[in-house]
């Protein structure tokens, strides 16, 4: 059973990550050649990618999500506020600082920044954020608080705070929203909201069975914010790193790369695993045999974000930048955009949690609403937000709040008009759009076109993609649920 399970992530990896493969290829091979080691370098990267994903996958299906179901039914099924803000405050926190996409684009801050703002100081201020509106999600499932009206708060929140944030800070903070919400975070959420809201009958679960992504990922972007306004500083500024990549040959960089990854992974789920017992010490008591398959869920789950973490950072990031930087610097602009928008069209596809939103979509739904219809109104409502991501690097007169004030005004008006589950089936949607591929080798695309576009800002445009990526899935689902 386990092996027709590994089987299957591995079929869905390689329908998700092929496609991406197959368009650096061919740009490679067309508009812009990697160079022999660059490009050895991502087919390999693209085979650790594939079998870490794979692995890391199987493990959050016996591993991670049971212990989110079972922490959600149990936080629900005590009763206990103190318990559930608790549970809130520490389960938030320990999965948002484990997230490997948070990882990827703190490296990307610091490094872009020179240090100013530390990979450690980004991921542990994006990760208190994430653990306060966790719990405030817990609280609007519990309490049964409206879901649009708590957006529109948070959002409304979000807006003011922009108003007197630096844009480059604008960009990181959204960015940061939408990197928190990777393959790890997702399926542990999503449990999580399942496990609590099931307790509840009829409707009223199904509907609260969505939304906790959309709610707890706003956490990460008022985190940012507040920092940037709180934060005495000069003004940011930001350039690529020399070289646009790594050195040492082609298996050099992977040796050196897979003990500091295994390092920081290891940090990363140990409070999750510590969490876990003391649970099931005190409240879950499950027999040795579902502890033993969980354990080994963990390990899998580990080994495997070891393995996509080193892929990225050794041979897939540095590709996406070289990608970007010679389209920006060797071609018409029209060139970069269209490219952003085909770019955009299959990476949705290579982000695991958009596989496992979708199918709990369609099983929350009884089938009523079919996964591809999920996956392909995703696939272009990403399509547009990287090929506008791409534009807005070409015009520097446009800004990242010229695309988000309006909106956003227009997804908390749709939150009015359509049916409650749509509403947290989209915000959810939102956040699992923007996974690990759009926080490697797309945002570095993006960074390498800013870095090298004439008049465009590296902090102010290169980032923010990810925003974009979060923004559009929202609408576009909400304009489906418009039309169901």
């Amino acid at each position: 059973m386990d092996l027709d399970i590994l089987l299957e992530k591995l079929k869905a990896v390689l329908m998700s990550v092929v496609p991406v493969v197959a368009v650096v290829l061919l740009l490679n091979f067309t508009l812009t050649p990697l160079g022999g080691e660059m490009l050895a370098r991502l087919l390999i990267g693209s085979l650790f990618i594939i079998v870490g994903l794979t692995i890391f996958l199987f493990g959050v299906d016996i591993g991670i999500t049971p212990i989110g179901n079972q922490m959600g039914k149990t936080i629900a099924r005590s009763g206990s506020l103190r318990l559930l803000i608790l549970a809130g405050l520490g389960l938030g926190f320990f999965i948002s600082a484990a997230e490997p996409d948070l990882h990827i684009l703190a490296g990307q801050v610091a490094s872009v920044t020179a240090g100013a703002i530390p990979k450690t100081f980004l991921v542990l201020l994006v990760s208190a954020g994430i653990a306060i509106l966790l719990t405030t999600g817990f609280l609007r499932i519990v309490y049964n608080r409206s879901l649009n009206r708590l957006l529109a708060v948070l959002y409304g929140l979000i807006g003011l705070l922009a108003l007197v944030a630096p844009p480059e800070f604008l960009a990181i903070s959204f960015d940061s929203s939408g990197a928190t919400t990777g393959a790890l975070a997702v399926p542990f959420i999503l449990s999580l909201a399942m496990g609590v809201s099931s307790l509840k009958r009829g409707r009223a679960s199904e509907e609260d069975s969505f939304g906790l992504v959309g709610v707890t990922s706003t956490g990460a972007s008022l985190a940012v914010l507040l920092m940037s306004i709180l934060r005495p500083g000069a003004q940011l500024t930001g350039s690529l790193p020399g070289g646009h990549g790594v050195s040492g040959g082609i298996l050099l960089p992977f040796a050196r790369l897979l003990p500091v990854m295994s390092f920081e992974v290891l940090l990363a789920l140990a409070p999750i695993v510590a969490v876990f017992a003391g649970f099931q010490k005190f409240f879950f008591h499950l027999p040795a045999r579902s502890v033993r398959r969980i354990i080994k869920g963990l390990i899998y789950s580990f080994s495997g974000m070891v393995l996509f973490l080193t892929g990225v950072n050794a041979g897939f990031m540095e590709a996406g930048t070289r990608v970007g930087s010679l389209l920006a610097g060797r071609y018409p602009p029209a060139v970069l955009v269209i490219t952003g928008f085909v770019i955009g069209l299959v990476v949705i596809l290579a982000e695991p949690a958009v596989h496992v939103l979708s199918r709990q979509v369609e099983d929350a739904t009884s089938g009523y609403i079919r996964r591809k219809v999920v996956l392909v109104t995703l696939s272009i409502g990403v399509s547009l937000a990287v090929g506008l991501s791409m534009l807005r690097i070409v015009i520097p007169s446009l800004q990242l709040w010229h695309f988000l004030l309006p909106g956003y005004l227009l997804a908390t008006w749709l939150s009015f008009r359509v049916p409650q589950l749509f509403v947290g089936i989209a915000y959810d949607s939102g956040g699992v759009a923007s996974g690990p591929m759009t926080a490697t080798f797309v945002l570095a695309f993006s960074h390498g076109a800013a870095g090298t576009m004439t008049g465009a800002s590296l902090l102010a445009d290169g980032f923010g993609l990810i925003a974009m990526v979060a923004m559009t899935p929202i609408l576009a689902l909400q304009i489906l649920g418009l039309m169901f």
